[in-house]
């Protein structure tokens, strides 16, 4: 079967949670990095999403150990939305 990967940059302007984990990460950068397969046997190219995954920590962050985390891609266009709606004065300060 044939799979492809396609890696996106997220960015989250506050703190925000995921289900997965115990405490909130921290606002920033996210690399989000899909996984799908062909869908065989259709007179079209097709792509079914096997895995999504968000590497932690932010990619400002300097750190040796990067880790992946499988999220559900459903959960991530949530938390990207309440991201959207909070007031940007409590967005955290450039540096």
């Amino acid at each position: 079967m044939t799979e492809r990967t396609t890696e996106t940059e997220i960015t989250f302007m506050h703190p925000f949670n995921l289900n997965s984990l115990v405490g909130p990460l921290e606002a920033g950068t996210y690399r989000l990095v899909v996984d799908e397969e062909l869908i065989e046997g259709l007179s079209f190219t097709s792509y079914r999403r096997v895995g999504t995954h968000l590497e932690i920590p932010a990619i400002a962050v300097k750190i040796a150990k990067r880790q992946f985390l499988q999220v559900s891609a459903v959960e991530i266009d949530e938390a990207l939305a309440r991201d959207v709606k909070l007031p940007k004065a409590s967005a955290p300060a450039t540096r």
